[in-house]
């Protein structure tokens, strides 16, 4: 998908327009070679600054040419299995154009394009760089509210049961929680040296704007490792259940073994033609041993539930 976008000089509010124009904002989602080719012949900027953000597992990063700087950052997402991952955007700035481009759609950039973003302007390049950079770090922040409900939903449910899948999906959060642990960190790498002044021109406001987004991307690093141990320390609780459970189940089991065999053990000593005396003439001998089998059974068990052991 390739778009234009441009603010209104009068309204203050971003449109569409057909054109490439300077100071305008171009769009490019998951682009095509023909809508790169249309907006590599207008911008005349590096080739690769544009080929290498198709791909979905791009680091941040910052480069530079003569002519334009490529900001990479990783923002979260969710997938199609409806599960969260990061990808990248990248936004190259030039001295007449501001290009992103992401492999696939993100709610952070569709905020910019219906105008929920405060004092946006297409034409100040560093600012909405920088705005993005913000937006991407109160969307983690948002999206590891969402996950922290989740993990204490699945609490909830671990108490009631402990199966193998429950673990499965809480190592799944836990991975979760390493991407953006890793992607927060490089992006917070790539603020400190926009911060410096030295890889693009700040203006006045920048400096707090990216102050706000070092102080939100910390928080999120923050927010995403405690919620990574938390995570670890359910898993490691959950799986020690289920073994514990697993070798109830066995103790229970050996000791109705132990019990139901004792009644099989008695006849079957009977059965070998043993001399019963009284008891063998007796024409209740049948039922005396019957009775006398469950006795012994019935005793058994109360000494193993006593000793824990049924």
């Amino acid at each position: 998908m390739l778009r234009f976008y441009r603010t209104d000089t009068e309204t203050q509010k971003i449109s569409r327009t057909d054109i490439i124009e300077e100071g305008c904002w171009i769009d490019m989602v998951s682009p095509t070679d023909e809508e790169i080719a249309t907006v590599l012949k207008s911008t005349n900027i590096n080739p690769v600054f544009v080929t290498k953000m198709r791909d979905d597992d791009e680091l941040p990063r910052i480069e530079a040419s003569s002519d334009a700087t490529l900001v990479v950052i990783d923002v979260p997402a969710i997938n199609e299995n409806s599960k969260y991952v990061t990808y990248p955007i990248g936004i190259v700035i030039s001295d007449s154009y501001i290009i992103t481009i992401s492999p696939r759609k993100t709610q952070i950039l569709h905020n910019f394009r219906v105008n929920n973003i405060a004092d946006f302007h297409t034409a100040k390049k560093t600012r909405f760089a920088i705005q993005i950079i913000n937006a991407a770090a109160a969307e983690y922040l948002r999206v590891l509210t969402a996950i922290y409900n989740t993990i204490e939903d699945k609490e909830n449910a671990l108490k009631k049961a402990t199966t193998n899948e429950d673990i499965v999906d809480l190592l799944m959060t836990e991975k979760t929680l390493v991407y953006f642990t890793t992607s927060l960190k490089e992006n917070s790498l790539v603020l400190e040296r926009i911060n410096k002044g030295s890889v693009l021109p700040l203006y006045d406001g920048d400096s707090d704007m990216i102050e706000d987004a070092i102080i939100e991307t910390g928080q999120a690093i923050d927010m995403a490792g405690i919620y990574r141990e938390i995570v670890q320390s359910m898993t490691e609780t959950y799986a020690t259940i289920v073994s514990n459970n697993q070798n109830n189940n066995m103790k229970f089991l050996a000791g109705i073994t132990i019990v139901l065999s004792i009644p099989t053990m008695i006849s079957s000593f009977l059965g070998m033609n043993v001399q019963l005396g009284i008891i063998g003439t007796s024409p209740a001998a049948a039922w005396i041993i019957l009775i006398g089998s469950f006795a012994v059974s019935i005793i058994t068990a109360i000494i193993l539930k006593k000793k824990g052991l049924l």
